[in-house]
């Protein structure tokens, strides 16, 4: 494990961590495309906020000639910087397509980067979430045509799927336990050696690339199932007029009962994901079942809660039309600003079919990226607005620290998303 030269393809929320911690111990080259990521990081602010100022400043090195070979952080978006690197660890991202198909694009693209640098003995590591084969089958031949090297005698792949969750502070890329996995033997245990430089809990040395790569899909997949149950629960107790939450923690005092909440499904993972895997299965001439019926149950409850609390406002007497609603949060999970595939926007863009005006407030999330996005001015001042109905639908502690009732009109409702709202007038 000598002279090794680490760059990551890449510098999202996966990345950033990532090269952060291999930079207090080896010399590290961090690739982005786009320049204004590269020139916010070198000014020693992550606007992801996964890693602190003072972690990122203490391994940032912005002159390359004054280098630490030994360790260090240099960061770029010039090709021609990275080419003395032999080992190259991707972490764009995989999301789906409008038609909820996997969109390798960025994944496409950086192995056609990697390709261009790619040296004899180099091995290139995957993160990003993919099908089962997708390394082998779309990522290596990129490799191949660029490079002009034989994959397995000229260059290698790993691949070693990240677990990153946006905001966790507990769970983190040091912290978790790491899959690893190789295209040789010798090089899964090149790969293995190498993440265990870093992380404190340990790997698990996958004995197939194809292994690693089903058990990230699955991971979410599980995940996914298991919400999409809970809101369908959700949607037959509110039927009855039982409480769902008190029927949850009634069955959570089984010491093997599965504590799952119901909710909004978005993100980078767990509403993706499962797409991965089905899309596979049906390219081999598999139809899954189960695992698409979690995705359309998950997928329906933003105009689920739409129309629960419209219907909430006419118990109440208001007239739906041009009635004032605000919701609070369009973060697709609470105290994070990653806003990627938020189903909030569903509850939105549903209530305006409706014919309210849907104001939005998040402290969290960025307005730009918000507008770019979704097309949704968010609120800087909501205090000073009374509403006919407001949604909590994520759960930043701002929001947990507020007199909610006084936001609506004296006689307006409160509905409660995420089950933390005591005074709510309804909740999923």
């Amino acid at each position: 494990m000598k002279d090794i030269r680490i760059c990551t393809i890449g510098l999202g929320y996966v990345g950033l961590p990532l090269a952060v911690e291999f930079a207090k111990k080896l010399p590290v080259v961090g690739f982005d495309v786009k320049r204004a990521r590269i020139d916010e990081l070198n000014a020693g602010h992550d606007d992801t906020l996964e890693v602190d100022d003072d972690n990122l400043q203490s391994v940032l090195v912005t002159e390359p000639g004054n280098w630490d070979r030994r360790r260090g952080l240099y960061l770029t978006d010039q090709l021609e910087e990275i080419k003395d690197c032999n080992y190259y660890i991707v972490t764009v991202p995989t999301p789906i397509d409008k038609y909820k198909r996997p969109d390798l694009t960025p994944l496409i693209k950086a192995s056609g980067t990697v390709g261009k640098v790619l040296s004899k003995g180099d091995i290139v590591i995957y993160e990003s979430t993919v099908y089962p084969g997708a390394t082998e089958e779309d990522c290596v031949p990129i490799l191949e045509k660029e490079s002009g090297l034989k994959y397995n005698e000229d260059f290698f792949v790993g691949f070693s799927p990240e677990r990153i969750n946006p905001g966790d502070k507990e769970h983190t890329f040091l912290t978790i336990k790491k899959v690893t996995s190789g295209s040789t033997p010798e090089v899964a245990d090149k790969v293995d050696a190498l993440y265990n430089m870093v992380v404190q809990n340990g790997t698990h040395k996958a004995s197939s690339l194809k292994v690693a790569e089903a058990a990230k899909v699955i991971e979410n997949a599980q995940r996914d199932l298991n919400i999409a149950f809970v809101n369908e629960l959700a949607k037959i107790f509110n039927i009855m007029g039982i409480d769902t939450l008190e029927v949850l923690e009634a069955a959570g005092s089984k010491w093997n009962f599965l504590p799952f909440r119901p909710g909004l499904v978005g993100g980078h993972c767990i509403g993706v994901d499962p797409y991965y895997l089905t899309h596979k299965a049906q390219e081999i001439g598999y139809h899954p079942e189960v695992i698409l019926a979690g995705r359309r149950i998950n997928d329906s409850m933003g105009r689920y809660v739409a129309g629960e609390v419209v219907k909430l406002m006419i118990k109440n007497g208001h007239t739906i039309a041009d009635s004032k609603v605000l919701v609070l949060g369009i973060t697709f999970k609470e105290n994070c600003p990653d806003i990627r595939n938020s189903r909030v926007i569903d509850v939105i863009r549903e209530l305006e079919e409706f014919g309210c005006a849907v104001d939005v407030y998040d402290p969290w999330a960025d307005p730009d990226e918000v507008q770019k996005e979704y097309g949704v001015s968010l609120l800087t001042n909501h205090e000073s607005r009374k509403y006919d109905a407001v949604v909590l639908a994520v759960a930043h502690r701002q929001f947990a620290e507020m007199d909610l009732k006084k936001l609506t009109n004296g006689h307006g409702i409160l509905y409660d998303v995420k089950g933390i709202a005591p005074e709510a007038d309804g909740r999923l």
